[in-house]
């Protein structure tokens, strides 16, 4: 059976937030660790989510090494902590934040079959994307998609953000890699290495989001009263300031 078949038989669940505002990063951080310890939905589960200007790291980075803390605080852009790996994006409205929750296997085994999930999704819009042999989804040369993962007890749980369009100087000026990793990638600067999907194709990002989550899941769960409650509890620690910025 081809990996394109296996998409369209995939039985996911897409986890849906009832309730018309945006909330913290922080809040979908801990949504994800909700659904992976609480929800028993007989299946890989599937959210989407987007958030206002925030960057974000992973957990073994010293935020002061990654984030250009003065001009977040400047401008008013959040700075969180996630349980994951990798390194640090920034992410607004104009892109799009991808969750994963699955069943407890290989770390590897998941993360290839997210990747291969959202980079076949993407090619079924006629996005020529693919994946590399690291943690991201590109077009051509161009990053559009930066990607990680961690594993819970019973589960593994696989993020990433899918860049359509973005605030390009609040990226460039609140994130700030070392020179070592600009030439790794054999790039000038962290504007070269970026794709936006909007350059790639006339969907509107209503529409890739829509097809996203119709290729991708089979039916729907509503996240009830209870449910907010109990992930507003866990969000409490990505909000403590010990966790975001201790080392």
């Amino acid at each position: 059976m081809q990996a394109s078949e296996n998409l369209k038989t995939n039985a996911m669940t897409y986890i849906d937030l009832p309730e018309g505002n945006t909330r913290k990063l922080s809040f979908y951080l801990a949504m994800e660790e909700y659904v992976a310890r609480s929800l028993h939905q007989g299946g890989d589960c599937f959210f989407m989510w987007q958030v206002e200007p925030s960057v974000i790291f992973g957990r073994n980075q010293v935020a002061e090494n990654e984030v250009n803390i003065a001009y977040c605080r400047q401008h008013g852009i959040r700075m969180f902590r996630r349980k994951s790996g990798g390194g640090c994006v920034y992410a607004d409205m104009s892109n799009v934040m991808l969750s994963y929750i699955t069943e407890e296997g290989s770390v590897d085994d998941t993360f290839a079959r997210y990747m291969t999930m959202i980079t076949e999704a993407l090619n079924q819009m006629g996005i020529a994307a693919c994946k590399n042999d690291r943690n991201d989804i590109m077009i051509g040369q161009q990053k559009v998609s930066g990607n990680a993962i961690y594993h819970l007890s019973g589960k593994n749980i696989a993020h990433g953000t899918l860049l359509y369009d973005t605030d390009m100087e609040h990226m460039l000026q609140a994130i700030t890699p070392s020179r070592q990793k600009l030439d790794k990638h054999g790039v000038e600067s962290v504007r070269q290495r970026i794709g936006l999907l909007k350059d790639y194709t006339q969907l509107p990002f209503a529409d890739i989001r829509q097809q996203l989550r119709h290729h991708l899941c089979s039916r729907t769960y509503g996240m009830t009263a209870e449910d907010i409650r109990r992930t507003e509890e866990i969000e409490k620690e990505y909000l403590d300031e010990r966790f975001i910025f201790g080392k």
